[in-house]
């Protein structure tokens, strides 16, 4: 029997740093750091910005949340860090 894999890695653990960013690692094994920054002019990532909201970000369905409304997609985290799995 064949089974599908995903097309990109998920979201196996994350890290909120300092200056909105995350430190993630992937279910192949890569470990990424990911700029939150641009993404929080947008109303929706907003809440962010508030009263240590960020730091609340942890793993749910194979990417990051923060709650039930506030999530970036894995395809987005994974395409754009910044791979530090070698650093």
């Amino acid at each position: 029997m064949n089974t599908i894999k995903p097309l990109l890695p998920k979201v196996t653990k994350v890290q909120a740093l300092e200056g909105f960013e995350l430190r993630l690692e992937f279910t192949d094994g890569s470990i990424k750091q990911f700029d939150v920054k641009p993404y929080l002019h947008f109303p929706a990532f907003e809440r962010l910005k508030q009263g240590g909201f960020f730091s609340k970000a942890h793993v749910a369905n194979g990417t990051v949340v923060w709650d039930d409304r506030l999530d970036l997609a894995p395809e987005t985290l994974y395409l754009k860090g910044v791979d530090t799995t070698f650093n």
